[in-house]
């Protein structure tokens, strides 16, 4: 595995980590035994940047996450454990319902995290959406103060935009953004966001790097998606678009075939490509997927296939937006 740094003086990590959302939430069925010797096996590839959040099954992922350190022991030291807050749930219906960034809430989140993941410090913390009303130097202020405090290592955000993000460095280094980035969706960042992190130090986390899983050349149709897959509510799975999206996933399969490897190392190794700033996370509870991502930061693809992999799915060609109506909202802030 190789290695890459988050930020100016963040965490040095593998330079593709792994999601760990899918393995609570979101995607099927969970399988906690599957899921703890994927992450066994994360381990020995050397993938060292595991991503959760408070959000992810209300605080399932986390508890999850917390006893597989546990069962480690000593090796929680060779991890960067990421962590996010801000999203608040309905008692009721346990859906999304609102955004909380003030410093009192950064601080009850925080201790929550830490008790559900049995950890003494969270490596990489980061606000997981921004509620606008509350000034960004606010939310940071406070992390700084649990950075003081040892239970914080580094700071990050998700999904801002480029003005927050300038903001929020200038009342603490931050390390990371986290924004979804793949062929799917490369507009979030490419252009004032990627201008604004290389002027900063401030590294990319990529995540959907597969377009939640339609880049592996996995999923054939909706009927793909079973049980509760969060996917059947999102826009570029719905019936409308799926089948034109699945031919741009054809073309990038062909050109992966050139290559010799996956559409989904293809798709990977491209993001990769992008800079050394840039860290994937794709997420997956199964081992064989795990092996397949961790072995695309082996592969070097020349400025040919990159154009090739960039034209197979055009700007703009891809139908649907990215979230549902209700989530869009909370982005970019």
């Amino acid at each position: 595995m190789k290695y890459r740094k988050l930020g100016a003086d963040g965490p040095l990590v593998s330079a593709v980590g792994l999601g760990c959302m899918g393995m609570s939430i979101a995607y099927g069925t969970p399988d906690d035994t599957e899921s703890g010797r994927t992450l066994d096996r994360a381990l020995d590839l050397g993938v060292t940047l595991l991503d959760t959040a408070d959000a992810y099954g209300r605080g399932a992922n986390e508890e999850f996450l917390g006893r597989w350190l546990r069962r480690r022991g000593p090796d929680r030291e060779r991890l960067v454990v990421a962590t996010k807050f801000g999203l608040r749930h309905d008692a009721e219906s346990g859906r999304v319902d609102g955004v909380d960034t003030s410093a009192q809430y950064a601080r009850t989140a925080c201790h929550a995290s830490l008790r559900r993941l049995g950890v003494e410090h969270i490596d990489l913390y980061c606000v997981h959406r921004r509620d606008p009303a509350v000034p960004i130097e606010e939310t940071v202020g406070a992390m700084a103060e649990l950075v003081t405090e040892g239970k914080v290592g580094h700071l990050a955000l998700s999904e801002v935009n480029a003005d927050t993000l300038r903001r929020a460095h200038a009342e603490h280094p931050i390390s990371a953004v986290q924004l979804e980035y793949s062929l799917f969706t490369r507009d979030v960042v490419e252009g004032a966001m990627r201008e604004t992190c290389h002027e900063l130090g401030v590294s990319v986390v990529a995540y959907s790097p597969l377009g939640r899983g339609m880049l592996t050349g996995s999923i054939t149709s909706t009927a793909d998606l079973v049980g509760t897959d969060n996917r059947k509510r999102w826009p570029r799975f719905a019936e409308e678009n799926i089948q034109h999206n699945l031919t741009l996933v054809d073309a990038v399969r062909e050109v992966a075939a050139q290559i010799g490897c996956t559409p989904a190392q293809a798709a990977l190794a491209w993001l990769l490509a992008q800079g050394q700033d840039i860290v994937p996370i794709p997420g997956t509870k199964k081992q064989r997927y795990l092996e397949e991502n961790a072995a695309a930061a082996e592969l070097t693809l020349s400025p040919e296939q990159l154009a090739l992999l960039r034209a197979a799915v055009p700007d703009g060609a891809v139908a649907g937006g990215r979230y549902p109506e209700q989530a869009l909202a909370r982005l970019g802030n």
